[in-house]
């Protein structure tokens, strides 16, 4: 027995009664018990180790224990009270796997698109030579822009656009590019571009930057070797033969330049006429030169690995020239045509938005969405084309399945001379009803090359236009200075070149009242400040609860914060020579914004007749004059100062755009419902 013993424990296997224990103890009911002296188990029994024989074994006496052989567990893994958990386990998790899919399916089906950055938020557009000066030279510059970030983070802005800073010839406002992968040394280097950018993006925000490339500077080296012919860079530019009689050049055609003049000017080293739209200074760029076209191509490339977010593209109706070189048809034609000096002067059919112009456009596109493929990074392509058509600018979104730009810049209240609700209603009305369908609008009311709101329309109406770009669908753009209200310096001598037109709203940027409006510790600045800087700047406005820069940063936020104004319909109630008046509205929100404003005197206005289920009272959520902001009003009585606008909210539902009589005057961006029960944007609506 020893010896047997002593066998079993070194293979672990137990032959008795034809069983076998794999080295594992079974269940303490059916342990080996000593067999009986006289049982014929003392006897050697005939059994075949491991292998089953003819008949099933017999698992009477056994339950399921650890470490079981196959044979049993088979045996147990086929009785009911086992297999039918398991195969309902099993098809519950089937149909849990497929219900989930169903419904993320369904719920990708039924989003609308989220916003991009571009769109869900307003841009803050800076001319950095005036902004802030961090080296006491009297120039704005990039670190100085850095220096104000957190400035920029307390409007709630999105996106940050900075107007041109490369190396430059410092004609036309920095627009004579010298070198377009330089920084101009009056705005720093390029390692303080590069800080720029990663405090821009460390603080969440994005960047563009502006872009001109039609043309160049004649200091530029491509200018220099194409007026010696050198290589591929002879056709770089527009050249053409011209004559001389009495030591006049006579030009090849009457084509102008934009500030007045013929559009060629000879070379003496080349002993040719190249064309320029603009100053003589800036020669236009041949864009039928494919060679022409990769080199704005790589520009565009190195920003972009540089961190920039976007461009705004300018000056791009004029890419093209028509090959031949008619006359343009004069506007008089019974003008002398040697008098005929003046850009208006021309109908300028064969020198903007010629037949291929936009093929370009889209090649700039394709070359932005290939570095768009990176989640999150979506580069931002904007056009101006400021004194087109309204259907020429619309051209610039693209077609229904080639895509141009995001939106063309909209300058159209830039350019209102005077107050008034019908002008503003023309502006906006005329806007969305060529908006391309599911494209964006944006709405500005400053830029560079325009006079300060404050300037055009006077200040009482600077909250009131802060209010309109804020509340209509799209995406409001600032320019610097005008959430404080800002306005144009008087004119004044400089010794640099200089369209003076343009040079009034450049003035340095107002921080506080201390020397240079806070602006640059220096001697002198490049522009002179405003006067009113002393009361108009931002240190004073912070800590007054009534000021315009108070007013802008609750705009801001409500834009940020509700969906009726990022994603709501518009509706248009009523428009006359002093008020507009309209909602914003979305389908599953139970509640209305009401806008009034008044670009006119004081007056009284009756909302029970232009809406005839509002309310009796209603809550103004906000106010140009912050002493209502909160109050309830009898909508039968609406008092309105000059110059004074009103958001109401009031619960409602009965929406104006699903009204079948009033659909023709609502628009909408983005089309999305709410649903209260999910709380999630969807678009069957």
């Amino acid at each position: 027995m020893a010896e047997k013993k002593s066998k079993r424990d070194s293979i672990g296997l137990d032959e008795k009664g034809c069983r076998t224990n794999n080295g594992f103890v079974q269940n303490e009911d059916i342990l080996e018990k000593d067999p009986d002296p006289g049982s014929p188990a003392d006897g050697p029994q005939p059994c075949s180790v491991g292998i089953l024989g003819p008949g099933e074994p017999d698992f009477k006496d056994i339950r399921p224990y650890a470490g079981m052989p196959k044979e049993v567990l088979f045996h147990f893994s086929g009785q009911a009270r086992y297999r039918v958990p398991r195969e309902l386990l099993f098809w519950l998790t089937v149909a849990a796997v497929l219900v989930l899919t169903a419904g993320t399916i369904a719920m990708i089906a039924v989003s609308p698109k989220c916003l991009d950055w571009w769109q869900a938020g307003p841009m803050y557009q800076i001319y950095p030579r005036s902004f802030k000066d961090s080296d006491q030279d009297g120039n704005g510059d990039l670190k100085g822009i850095q220096d104000k970030l957190d400035y920029i983070t307390t409007l709630n802005i999105k996106t940050v656009w900075i107007t041109s800073f490369y190396k430059s010839s410092l004609k036309d406002f920095r627009h004579a590019v010298v070198d377009f992968r330089e920084i101009d040394p009056i705005f720093g280097t390029m390692k303080d571009f590069e800080n720029l950018v990663a405090a821009i993006h460390d603080r969440g925000l994005k960047l563009i930057i502006d872009f001109i490339p039609n043309h160049t500077s004649d200091k530029h080296a491509w200018f220099q070797w194409s007026r010696t012919r050198t290589g591929k860079y002879a056709d770089y530019y527009i050249w053409h033969n011209c004559s001389h009689e009495n030591g006049i050049t006579i030009p090849p055609n009457n084509w102008l330049s934009v500030y007045g003049n013929s559009s060629w000017h000879f070379d003496d080293v080349r002993n040719q006429c190249y064309f320029h739209q603009f100053t003589k200074e800036q020669p236009d760029l041949n864009f039928r030169n494919p060679d022409v076209q990769e080199e704005i191509k790589e520009i565009i490339q190195f920003w972009l690995s540089k961190g920039v977010d976007g461009f705004s593209f300018e000056a791009v109706k004029f890419l093209l020239e028509a090959k031949h070189l008619r006359d343009e048809i004069q506007v008089n034609k019974n003008q002398t045509p040697d008098t005929v000096t003046h850009y208006a002067e021309l109908y300028h059919d064969f020198t903007t938005t010629q037949v291929g112009m936009h093929d370009i456009v889209r090649s700039l596109r394709q070359t932005m969405d290939q570095q768009s493929r990176e989640p999150g990074r979506y580069r931002f392509m904007g056009t101006e084309a400021y004194g087109d058509s309204i259907d020429r600018i619309m051209m610039y979104y693209g077609l229904p399945f080639i895509q141009e730009a995001d939106f063309p810049f909209n300058d159209y209240l830039t350019r209102l001379d005077s107050p008034s609700g019908n002008s503003v209603f023309e502006v906006i009305t005329s806007w969305m009803k060529h908006l391309p369908e599911g494209k964006w609008p944006n709405w500005m009311i400053g830029g560079p090359d325009n006079a300060r709101l404050t300037s055009r329309l006077g200040k009482e109406y600077v909250n009131i236009m802060n209010m309109l770009v804020f509340t209509l669908p799209g995406t409001p753009i600032t320019y610097y200075g005008e959430e404080i209200g800002m306005g144009n310096i008087l004119a004044t001598n400089l010794s640099e070149s200089y369209n003076v037109d343009t040079l009034l709203s450049k003035s340095p940027m107002q921080w506080d009242n201390s020397s240079n409006a806070g602006f640059s510790e220096g001697n002198h600045t490049w522009l002179p400040t405003n006067t009113d800087y002393y009361t108009v700047n931002v240190a004073v406005q912070k800590s007054q609860p009534r000021s315009a820069l108070t007013l802008y940063q609750e705009l801001s936020l409500l834009h940020a914060n509700e969906l009726l104004l990022n994603r709501g319909w518009f509706c248009y109630l009523r428009t006359d020579s002093h008020h507009i008046v309209y909602t914003r509205e979305m389908n599953g929100i139970d509640r209305v914004f009401l806008v009034v404003l008044n670009f006119g005197e004081s007056s009284l206005l009756n909302l029970k007749e232009i809406i005839s289920n509002i309310p009796t009272t209603v809550r103004i959520k906000l106010s140009t004059n912050s002493t209502k902001k909160g109050s309830e009003v009898d909508t039968q009585a609406i008092t309105l100062g000059k110059g004074e606008g009103l958001i109401f909210e009031y619960n409602t539902k009965s929406l104006l755009h699903q009204q079948a009589d009033a659909r023709d005057r609502c628009f909408v961006s983005s089309r999305a419902c709410y649903s209260s029960v999910l709380n999630i944007l969807h678009s069957l609506c």
